[in-house]
C-alpha cells in the first residue's frame, strides 16, 4: 500500500497504472522543458513576432448593448425621432424582429458628453466609462454575419456560424501555450441581470477540431467554482485513488489498443485536476483582497455577480491564465430601453472600470488586450415591448479594446448619421480576430490547422485585416 503522505512523484511512480510511468514522464519532461523555455510552451515558430500583449480577458456583454445608447451619439437620429425611417436605410436589409412593420426612427435616449483629455463621446448610462475614456479605443465600425443571438455568439466566438470550430480562446491558447500549470489557459464566467437573458451554450467556448485540452473551463461564480474539485463528504484519499487507479489502468488499456491522443489529453486532465485542488480553492478565497478593493468592484465573494466574476478575471489573469471570458446575460432590450439599460450598466460598468484599473495599478495592463462589446447591436427604429426598445443590427456597432499594443483615447471608424450601416474604416469580426491576434505576436495568414483537407483558421479563408488604427 503507498505512503499517504508521500509526496506527488513518489505517489506518482508508484502507481504503476495511467497516472504513473506516463503521467510522471510527462511531467518530467514539462520540468526539464520549463527550465530551458520559460513559463510559454507555444507551438514551433510562435510567436511570430514580438508580442504586445500575453493574456486576454474578453468582457461580453450578451444580447446585444445598443450603441446608440452607448458610445455613438447620433444628433440627426435625435432630431428624426418619431419620423419614418428612411427607406433607402433598410430595403433589403436583414432585420431581425422588424421585418414587415412601419419603421420609425428612434431616438437617443439618454445623453452624451466628450470626456477625457482625448474627448471620447461616451453616454450618460456609463459614468465610470467616462473616467477611464483615455484608455479606451473604441470602434464604431462594427458589422458581423449573423442577426439572431445563438449564431451571432458563434460567429464572435469563432469567426464562423459553423458550430464545432474552436473558440478565440482554444486557439491562443493551443498555439502559444499556458503560462501556468496549475489553472487552465481558458477560462469562462457567465452572470445575469437585465431584460431576457439568452441563454449561452458550452460550446461558445469549445476546442473544435483542436485538442479538447485547450476548450475553455466554466467557473462557477457561486458554491464550488469547478465541480468535483474537491472530495465528496466521507472520501478518503485512499478511496479516490482506488478510482483514479482504476480509471487509468482502464485508459491505458484502451489507449494500448488506440493510441488516441485524447486519451493522453485524459490523463492530463487527471493532472492538472490534481494540482487545481490546491489552486481553485486559493483562487476564490478572497480573504487577502483589502476592503477597499472589494469596495471598488463592488464584488460580494460567492454572489455570482459580474462584478465578483470581474475580480476573479484579475485574479486569473495574474495568476497566468491566458484568456477570460466573462458574459454577462440580459442585454437584449427590445423593449423597456431605458429601464434595462440602468439595469445592466448599473451592473457592469463600474467593475468595468475597476478591472481595467486594477490592471493598470498592478502593471498588468500594459501585455493585457482588454476588449468589450456584444454580439451584434441594435436598430436605430423604434420596437416597443413594454416601452422603447430596439431590434438586433449586424450592419454598426460599437466596441472597444483597452491595453498594451492599444491606441488609448482614439476612435476607429463611423456610422452614417442615423447609426445604421458602418461607412468609416469598416471593422468586420475577422479583423477584430486578426488584431487580437497581431497583438498577441500571431499573423492570422500564417497560423492555421489541417482539418478535413482545408488550412483552417480563426480568421477563415475570406479576407482580414489588422485594424491599424487600433494597434498603437
Amino acid at each position: 500500500m503507498i505512503d499517504q503522505h508521500s509526496n506527488r512523484r513518489t505517489f506518482l511512480s508508484q502507481s504503476g497504472v495511467g497516472l504513473g510511468s506516463i503521467a510522471l514522464s510527462s511531467l518530467l519532461a514539462q520540468e526539464a522543458a520549463a527550465k530551458a523555455r520559460g513559463p510559454m510552451d507555444a507551438l514551433p515558430g510562435l510567436p511570430h513576432h514580438v508580442p504586445k500583449v500575453k493574456r486576454v480577458v474578453f468582457l461580453c456583454m450578451a444580447g446585444g448593448p445598443s450603441h446608440l445608447e452607448t458610445f455613438d451619439w447620433k444628433p440627426k437620429l435625435a432630431e428624426m425621432d418619431g419620423n419614418p425611417m428612411p427607406a433607402e436605410f433598410t430595403a433589403g436589409q436583414p432585420i431581425a424582429q422588424l421585418q414587415g412593420q412601419q419603421l420609425k426612427c428612434q431616438g437617443p435616449l439618454t445623453t452624451f458628453e466628450k470626456v477625457g483629455e482625448s474627448g471620447q463621446e461616451i453616454s450618460a448610462f456609463l459614468p465610470w466609462h467616462k473616467k477611464m475614456a483615455d484608455k479606451l479605443c473604441i470602434v464604431r465600425s462594427m458589422v458581423t454575419e449573423q442577426i439572431n443571438h445563438d449564431p451571432a455568439h458563434t460567429f464572435m466566438n469563432t469567426g464562423t456560424a459553423i458550430s464545432g470550430r474552436p473558440s478565440m480562446g482554444s486557439w491562443i491558447n493551443y498555439g502559444l501555450g499556458s503560462m501556468t500549470e496549475n489553472l487552465p489557459g481558458f477560462v469562462v464566467m457567465t452572470s445575469v441581470g437585465g431584460r431576457n437573458p439568452q441563454p449561452i451554450a458550452s460550446r461558445q467556448w469549445g476546442a473544435g477540431f483542436l485538442p479538447s485540452r485547450y476548450q475553455g473551463v466554466e467557473f462557477s461564480g457561486s458554491g464550488d467554482p469547478v465541480n468535483y474539485v474537491k472530495n465528496p463528504p466521507g472520501v478518503g484519499r485512499g478511496t479516490q485513488q482506488r478510482l483514479v487507479d482504476t480509471i487509468g489502468a482502464l485508459d491505458r488499456h484502451r489507449n494500448s489498443k488506440v493510441a488516441n491522443p485524447e486519451i493522453d489529453t485524459r490523463i492530463a486532465a487527471y493532472e492538472m485536476a490534481f494540482r487545481m485542488q490546491t489552486s481553485v480553492p486559493e483562487l476564490v478565497d478572497l480573504s487577502d483582497e483589502p476592503k477597499h478593493v472589494l469596495e471598488k468592484y463592488g464584488a460580494t465573494p460567492g454572489d455570482g455577480s459580474y462584478a465578483s466574476n470581474c475580480l476573479l478575471a484579475r485574479r486569473l489573469l495574474e495568476r497566468g491564465t491566458r484568456f477570460v471570458h466573462l458574459y454577462h446575460r440580459g442585454w437584449d432590450h427590445h423593449g423597456g430601453l431605458e429601464k434595462f439599460m440602468n439595469v445592466c450598466c448599473d451592473l457592469t460598468d463600474k467593475p468595468t472600470w475597476a478591472l481595467v484599473t486594477d490592471l493598470e495599478e498592478r502593471g498588468l495592463l500594459e501585455d493585457t488586450l482588454v476588449v468589450w462589446g456584444g454580439e451584434f447591436g441594435r436598430t436605430p427604429m423604434f420596437q416597443g415591448k413594454g416601452g422603447a426598445g430596439r431590434d438586433h443590427h449586424i450592419k454598426g456597432f460599437s466596441m472597444w479594446l483597452a491595453g498594451g499594443g492599444v491606441k488609448a483615447g482614439t476612435t476607429v471608424g463611423a456610422t452614417d448619421e442615423l447609426g445604421y450601416n458602418a461607412v468609416d474604416d469598416v471593422v468586420h469580426v475577422r479583423d477584430l480576430h486578426a488584431t487580437m491576434l497581431h497583438l498577441l505576436g500571431i499573423d492570422h495568414e500564417r497560423f492555421s490547422v489541417q482539418h478535413q483537407g482545408l488550412d483552417s483558421k480563426l480568421t477563415g479563408v475570406e479576407p482580414s485585416r489588422v485594424v491599424e488604427g487600433i494597434v498603437a
